[in-house]
């Protein structure tokens, strides 16, 4: 989840973004992120921030090899104690990716008493249906489905359409944090179990994405491109947040970064264990961010987020950097699937084929376009984003 706090701290925005083949494209030596990224920047080696800026978090986050399992056996304890008379201990949110299902994993091997928290936002693969539950069935672990209001969501999905910035999967990702702080609330436990973790997700521009925790942002948007109340959308402002953090003291850990995430090794454990199945890309256990991130952001904007993820695979040691750009010649939509996802997503939208072809042809915009907690420069304020954190302790 991310803490609208500590995501208001950007500096003025730019949207220069240089696609392969202009003048001013350049790639990092290191990685392979690129000026499709309009904040890049690089050091006189030809090294982008986003490298240096990872190594910087691993020191800060990832626990080091020789202290994990004693860490991990702290954290354990403190969330066990902080649980002690409740039903669980703690709240997992779960999608039947991944990063999700080995959490749950490294969750019940910690010996804690999980609750699992699934988002039904209407856009599940028949796949992460079944990774959920065989996962959970073998894992002992109780699970807690929230479905949307699917009139609200559909009108505020296609809101975001409209608002033409890369950012339409934020009421997703917003929504999740928000039920999974009003159930830990709802439970009384304090500790929030997420699947988050610098080796395998440390690089996303902030230019790609912005304003998971500004509902400020995802309020502007709809209320100049929606057609109908929100009346039940799960949400939460600066008051919710402190609440949540500051009286109610739940707090995020992430395990994964406690233990050794090489993905290609999780992804075997959890096969041969949980009975997981692969569904073909990062976050593709949902297709409306398979249709989204593989159509909509390379077709419209120029991002191509697989240029992230394998970054951050290259930066944490897992592949090379020449097996990374072998991966990028690839055809960035699985084989076969575009023509049925672009009919289903459209229909299931309500959009027609002209409709979705001028949401494409609208010029792109940003962020920074729409009012947000983050234009506001009180809540940027280092003095501001300490005191929270001093409260929260």
């Amino acid at each position: 989840m991310t803490n609208v706090l500590s995501a208001t701290t950007d500096a003025t925005p730019r949207e220069r973004r240089s696609p392969p083949g202009s003048a001013a494209y350049r790639r990092c030596v290191r990685c392979v992120m690129d000026t499709t990224d309009a904040e890049i920047q690089f050091d006189a080696a030809g090294v982008c921030n986003h490298c240096r800026t990872y190594f910087a978090r691993a020191e800060r986050e990832l626990v080091p090899e020789a202290e994990r399992e004693s860490a991990l056996a702290a954290l354990a304890e403190r969330i066990r104690n902080d649980g002690r008379g409740r039903e669980y201990d703690c709240v997992i949110g779960v999608s039947g990716g991944v990063d999700s299902t080995y959490t749950a994993y490294v969750t019940a091997r910690m010996g804690l008493r999980p609750l699992a928290v699934h988002l039904d936002n209407g856009w599940n693969s028949e796949q992460a249906v079944r990774n959920i539950e065989r996962a959970l069935a073998a894992l002992r672990i109780d699970l807690y489905t929230h479905v949307l209001d699917w009139d609200e969501f559909r009108d505020l999905q296609v809101a975001f359409l409209h608002a033409s910035t890369p950012d339409g999967e934020i009421p997703t990702d917003h929504a999740i944090a928000a039920l999974l702080y009003r159930t830990a609330a709802r439970h009384g436990v304090r500790h929030i179990v997420d699947g988050r973790n610098l080796t395998t997700e440390g690089i996303l521009p902030p230019s790609w994405s912005r304003g998971h925790g500004d509902w400020m942002y995802i309020r502007s948007v709809h209320e100049r491109f929606g057609t109908r109340p929100l009346k039940r959308f799960p949400h939460y402002g600066l008051a919710g947040l402190a609440y949540y953090g500051v009286v109610r003291r739940i707090g995020t850990v992430s395990p994964l970064n406690y233990v050794p995430y090489v993905k290609a090794d999780v992804m075997q454990v959890i096969q041969k264990e949980l009975g997981w199945e692969y569904y073909g890309g990062k976050h593709y256990e949902s297709v409306y961010t398979r249709f989204f991130q593989g159509y909509v952001l390379p077709e419209k904007f120029g991002i191509d987020k697989r240029k992230a993820h394998l970054s951050t695979l290259i930066c944490s040691g897992q592949i090379a950097r020449e097996q990374a750009l072998e991966e990028l010649r690839a055809p960035i939509y699985p084989e076969g699937l575009l023509d049925q996802d672009r009919r289903f997503v459209l229909k299931k939208l309500e959009l027609s084929e002209q409709e979705f072809a001028a949401i494409m042809a609208a010029p792109p915009r940003t962020f920074w376009d729409y009012p947000s907690y983050s234009r506001h420069s009180l809540l940027r304020s280092p003095r501001l984003l300490s005191l929270y954190r001093r409260l929260r302790k």
